[in-house]
């Protein structure tokens, strides 16, 4: 044995094509929310751009559950850009008007996404925030502002806590269903310190374990433990030894699909997987015989999973290459 490998439990619920997912959180929900947006999962990912720590990411689901505007105090403008405190910088207009409208039609999107999501995936960063210091508002981006305009400090477990239950409360008036998956992020901040980033990581985990052990529809999935522990060598890294490689993600990603989909689901993504090898096959000769036989073939493939998911943007594809 020349690893510890982390076996994750099979969970008794499983999700299936059927269920939205809404992922939000740091890059590692995007990473996994792309993931299930590849393989036609029903997926909301990231709607406010990324998002770090929890106090952030609680008060933006809580707007898109009561269909609450953002605070005037929280606009900002640099260089002729307008920003917001509350979202990344990927939400920027260089009129207000125009940014007040993209903000507001990313909280209707969420709020009607959360109506109909059977399960809410959460991927906490850091538990360093900053707070403005003339409104003690906690921000999810300075965006660039000088530092002198803010506090730095580390949540404690009980803030992140109290946030939670405050926002699970709002989500179990609209979706009482709803499932919670909690995940920490494998990607470490090196900016705080490894030392600190290592106390950040533990205060998060550490709600982790309190939130899953006093809901029954809160569950912690250990993508954190998987790189850390599990993987464990900087060959699964990144150039810039932080990120997960794409090696490390696909690791990750099939622990969870084991963990949570069922035999249908996972035959599906199975089969999906080698269509979407096919649909990346880029051919020499388009118009060769052989060519057209593995269109044909693909087409089959693609008629076989047309009633389990949408797949007319990929026939459509497929067909204007076919000769008649």
């Amino acid at each position: 044995m020349f690893r510890t490998e982390l076996n994750i439990p099979v969970s008794q619920e499983k999700i299936t094509l059927k269920n939205p997912i809404l992922t939000i959180g740091s890059c590692f929900a995007d990473a996994m929310g792309s993931r299930l947006k590849n393989f036609k999962f029903q997926t909301l990912v990231n709607p406010f751009g990324t998002v770090y720590n929890p106090i952030s990411l609680h008060k933006l689901l809580e707007l898109a559950v009561l269909k609450q505007a953002l605070t005037e105090n929280s606009y900002l403008q640099r260089n002729d850009v307008h920003f917001n405190y509350n979202l990344h910088s990927s939400f920027s207009a260089l009129q207000k008007e125009g940014l007040i409208r993209q903000l507001q039609t990313a909280l209707e999107h969420t709020h009607y996404f959360i109506t109909k999501a059977d399960v809410l995936m959460i991927t906490y960063g850091t538990a360093w925030v900053y707070e403005q210091k003339d409104t003690g508002e906690i921000v999810n981006n300075c965006h660039k502002q000088p530092s002198a305009l803010f506090t730095k400090r580390l949540l404690s477990q009980q803030e992140i806590v109290d946030s939670f239950r405050t926002l699970r409360t709002l989500l179990q008036d609209i979706r009482p269903n709803l499932r919670i998956i909690l995940t920490l992020s494998p990607v470490r901040h090196i900016k705080d310190t490894l030392e600190l980033n290592s106390v950040s990581k533990a205060i998060l985990r550490s709600a982790c374990y309190q939130l899953s052990t006093e809901f029954s529809n809160v569950e912690y999935f250990p993508a954190y433990e998987l790189l850390m522990d599990d993987l464990r060598d900087y060959r699964f890294y990144k150039s810039d030894m932080l990120h997960p490689s794409e090696e490390a993600e696909e690791y990750i990603w099939k622990k969870f699909t084991l963990a949570y989909f069922d035999e249908p689901t996972l035959t599906f993504i199975k089969k999906w997987a080698d269509v979407q090898l096919d649909l990346n096959h880029k051919p020499f000769h388009l118009h060769s015989n052989a060519h057209q036989v593995f269109l044909q073939s693909l087409k089959s493939k693609l008629m076989e999973l047309k009633d389990s998911v949408n797949v007319e943007e990929e026939l459509q594809i497929v067909e204007k290459q076919i000769i008649n």
